[in-house]
């Protein structure tokens, strides 16, 4: 049934509007960013297919252009669009970390990190480099290894943090493995990292391990 043939409440645009975007299921949710269904499918069914297809509304979100275009319902424009929606939102957490203390804001740090790090198929190392006040300076991806492991160079990231002028830095290392826990060569590199810094009096406030949509804080566990 097409969804111009549903009862007005029910319909997920004007259910947003009277309701609240709150009140919408995940399908509901992608069919107003899809507008338009495909032959046989509303567009709220053709959101059930891709949560289906890929597991998840996150699985979707991170899946790669090539296994997002091969579905029926998503071409071009709509990749576009929704790599757009993804992009504004890293954003806008971005912004508003530079306008907190992030150390005092766990879960901003969290979504944000998320953002950035979810859906990389590699091992990536990055830094969130903070000033005197704790707010974000800039957020620098700057070792890429391969499934397993990313090389890091403590020196590197002294050169990187004396470069933007940061205070303190938040490390930042995803598992494509999808198992968020610390190995104990996170935890030494860590060690490693937090001695080269404090030669040049820069802290090191945390070190948060993603994985999938788990994320774990060094912090939070007393491993920093």
């Amino acid at each position: 049934m097409k969804i111009t043939d549903w009862p007005r409440s029910e319909r997920p645009i004007e259910k947003l509007l009277s309701h609240g975007v709150e009140s919408l299921a995940d399908a509901e949710l992608l069919a107003v960013f899809l507008r338009t269904g495909v032959k046989g499918l509303n567009a709220v069914d053709l959101g059930r297919q891709l949560i289906s297809r890929f597991g998840s509304v996150s699985g979707f979100l991170q899946a790669d252009k090539a296994d997002i275009l091969k579905h029926s319902g998503i071409g071009p424009s709509k990749y576009a669009q929704l790599t757009a929606v993804l992009e504004l939102a890293k954003r806008s957490l971005e912004e508003s970390l530079k306008c907190k203390d992030v150390f005092t804001d766990v879960n901003a740090v969290r979504a944000y990190i998320q953002q950035q790090m979810s859906g990389l198929k590699r091992e990536v190392f990055a830094l969130l480099l903070l000033d005197s006040q704790h707010q974000l300076i800039a957020f620098r991806k700057l070792f890429f290894g391969t499934i397993n492991s990313a090389a890091v160079y403590p020196r590197e990231i002294v050169k990187q943090a004396l470069s933007d002028n940061a205070a303190a830095v938040i490390l930042v290392h995803n598992h494509p493995s999808g198992i968020a826990e610390p190995s104990q060569a996170d935890v030494c590199i860590t060690a490693q990292i937090q001695q080269a810094l404090s030669t040049i009096d820069i802290r090191v406030l945390d070190h948060f391990v993603v994985a999938g949509t788990t994320t774990v804080s060094f912090a939070q566990r007393g491993l920093i």
